[in-house]
């Protein structure tokens, strides 16, 4: 998506579309198929058993982008980065918090308000059905987003050593946090302190694209392969050995589990944008394109997801040809959503954006 503090990097729609997709097939699958159970017998197919691991690549992307911005300019000015974010994120957010209220109008009560605050923690509207489950998320996003231009401030001035030691200290809280949460995989999974670490690697990620960009287009194609092999063989282990379905609340693999899939997704990020990856002209201008729909997808992905069967089932049965017909169809059901949601909700609202980059020389 094009912005005004940074010159447009495509892959970075191309991969936010990556994320998307992988979130969709997760949740098309356990609909269609897997039923919300471990396969640990097919850690092959753990990109998608697992597929939530593409909340993950957002994450890292979150921090890649906004670092690889910080870095334009001599600060983040901060009222203007949340003006930004809240256009970027509110008016969908909110639209799918209103959906949620009103499927749940009997059981709703006025203090279920202050979840459009923590939609990740509690017993938010929006977990009690999944139709609107996947915004979660968007709080663990947008409580980043209020610590991040302190973060890029600190960077700049005491370099990447700083992000460094917050991940060896946020290693320490979310051991403290394992041992003391009941719940500890829920926990690791749906709240910041499992998460910050990911931001923070997506921030050193941006720091590596700007510093060595000459070096990284030499090398990326072989790190993104490098990247790729590396996540789908992890996501395989965490299938196998540590699947989220699992019964058990505590996992130890769960403690780690975070930081190796966010420095396997940061391989990935460095060297498709640093390599300047393409697929030719036409698939690159479609994969980039979906990455601008892919909020809405993210959004938006359940409820097709959810309708689709409720007014067809399974399309030609349950074979492995039906599953592929019906992922075809709702994935296309799902884009054609998508722009129609980023065309009336999102853009009127991105189009009010403005710079938050404060150039050099200002100071």
């Amino acid at each position: 998506m094009k912005s005004q503090n940074l010159r447009y990097i495509p892959q970075v729609d191309q991969l936010r579309f990556l994320a998307a997709l992988l979130v969709f097939a997760f949740h098309f699958f356990h609909s269609y198929k897997g039923g919300w159970a471990p396969l640990p017998q097919y850690p092959w197919f753990g990109i998608v058993s697992e597929g939530h691991t593409g909340v993950s690549l957002f994450f890292v992307l979150s921090g890649f982008i906004f670092m690889v911005i910080a870095t334009q300019g001599e600060g983040i000015a901060y009222r203007s980065f949340l003006r930004n974010r809240l256009l970027r994120i509110a008016p969908l957010f909110l639209a799918v918090f209103l959906l949620a209220i009103a499927i749940h109008r009997d059981r709703f009560v006025a203090t279920d308000l202050l979840y459009v605050f923590v939609t990740n923690i509690g017993d938010p509207p929006t977990s009690w059905h999944f139709v609107t489950g996947p915004a979660w998320s968007i709080s663990v996003e947008f409580t980043f987003y209020l610590v991040f231009p302190f973060l890029a401030e600190f960077t700049r001035r005491l370099g990447a050593a700083y992000l460094l030691k917050l991940l060896a200290l946020m290693l320490v809280v979310k051991l403290g946090a394992y041992f003391a949460s009941e719940n500890s995989k829920l926990m690791l999974y749906s709240t910041l302190v499992g998460r910050f670490d990911q931001f923070l690697i997506g921030m050193l990620a941006g720091l590596l694209f700007v510093l060595r960009s000459a070096w990284l287009e030499l090398r990326g194609r072989l790190i993104c392969l490098v990247g790729v092999v590396l996540t789908v063989v992890a996501v395989g282990l965490q299938a196998r050995h540590a699947s989220y379905f699992l019964p058990e609340q505590k996992q130890p693999f769960w403690i780690l589990w975070g930081t190796i899939e966010a420095l396997c997704w940061a391989l990935v990020i460095v060297g498709f944008t640093g390599g300047r990856m393409s697929f030719g002209a036409r698939a690159d201008r479609f994969l980039a394109q979906g990455g601008t729909w892919s909020f809405s997808i993210y959004m938006w992905h359940a409820l097709i997801i959810f309708i689709a069967l409720q007014l067809f089932g399974s399309i030609g049965g349950v074979g492995p040809a039906a599953l592929v017909l019906n992922f075809v169809l709702v994935l296309a059901a799902t884009l054609a959503f998508a722009w129609l949601s980023f065309t009336v909700i999102e853009q009127p609202f991105l189009s009010l954006r403005g710079r938050y980059v404060e150039p050099a020389g200002k100071n």
